[in-house]
């Protein structure tokens, strides 16, 4: 349910694995998949192909269909829409992963639509539309989803998944993964108002010491919320904002393995951007603006990321770093 980057990439990986998928789109993407069907690359070397006519496409979810699962990956601006419409044509009790940007998503599709199973999920990796109907994973990681023993759906798509060599791990909180995956999607605005690739963008030291501001901005409101977080890089988060702040030569040597992204990686929110549509950075930057408020503190820098991509259509120009720790007040 929400077939663009994410929903084509992983769809298309559940199909590849044999088992039969739907995708229900948008008009623009449905209409690539019909004239070119679905092509899957990623940096480990994978190029596979699905024809138009092996595709399932839907505008809306299909009446009468019973899925053994769904996966959410909708904007999250537009989970409680998307929700509302699964709940009307799915069998009460069918079990949706929300593999979604942000911490609330399965929260809100719950209070929306409580008849439905509703589970946390979590992406960790970048995926870019190089052409219509083509999509690359730039990035590495396993995905990771909220499941309990009982949970047989999540389990026999982990089975699906290992068949193509994607991992999936199932945890019974997935709390803190999806704490640790929102404190590194805070380089997702990073990225897009920089209007550079990711990797070329890392190598830029202003512009990962504003990605550094913003972690600890966050990781100091989640210690004072005493909320644990998860370590998804090779370092500790804390670790990390150190290392981040390093000249580009020793963060070139020490961080080799956060760097195997190829050339042709961006952000999710850079093509939103780019596109004219609506970002995801009230789920990112706005969820630790929130955090702070329910401390009864604030999130300044966050605050202020959040409303340089607000204004961003008035202005439509790449921030260089300096310029971008200038507008945050770090420089």
């Amino acid at each position: 349910m929400g077939a663009g980057s994410v929903g084509c990439f992983v769809g298309g990986l559940t199909q590849l694995a044999g088992v039969p998928v739907h995708f229900v789109g948008r008009p623009r993407v449905l209409a690539a998949l019909r004239k070119h069907g679905l092509r899957l690359t990623d940096q480990d070397g994978l190029d596979r192909h699905i024809p138009p006519l092996e595709l399932r496409l839907h505008a809306d979810p299909p009446a009468g269909l019973k899925p053994d699962l769904v996966l959410l990956c909708v904007k999250s601006g537009a989970t409680a829409e998307a929700a509302t419409a699964l709940g009307l044509t799915l069998p009460l009790g069918t079990p949706v992963v929300s593999l979604q940007n942000g911490i609330a998503n399965a929260e809100l599709a719950r209070a929306t639509v409580p008849q439905l199973h509703w589970h946390a999920g979590m992406v960790p990796f970048n995926i870019a539309e190089l052409a219509p109907g083509h999509y690359h994973r730039g990035t590495g990681g396993a995905l990771a989803a909220e499941a309990s023993a009982e949970d047989t759906a999540l389990a026999a798509w982990q089975t699906a998944l290992a068949r193509v060599g994607m991992k999936l791990n199932l945890h019974a909180d997935l709390a803190p993964v999806q704490w640790g995956k929102l404190l590194l999607n805070l380089n997702n605005p990073v990225n897009a108002l920089s209007g550079r690739p990711l990797r070329e963008e890392l190598l830029q030291r202003g512009y990962r010491r504003a990605l550094a501001a913003l972690q600890q901005e966050a990781l100091d409101l989640l210690d004072a919320a005493h909320r644990p977080v998860a370590q998804l890089t090779p370092l500790p988060p804390r670790r990390l904002l150190m290392l981040l702040r390093m000249p580009t030569f020793i963060f070139r040597l020490a961080a080799a393995r956060m760097l195997r992204i190829d050339a042709q990686a961006r952000s999710s929110m850079a093509d939103d951007l780019a596109h004219g549509r609506m970002t995801e950075i009230d789920a990112l930057c706005g969820e630790v603006v929130r955090l702070a408020k329910g401390l009864g503190r604030t999130a300044p820098l966050n605050a202020r990321m959040h409303a340089l991509v607000e204004a961003w259509p008035k202005r439509r120009r790449p921030y260089p770093p300096a310029e971008l720790l200038q507008a945050l007040g770090l420089s």
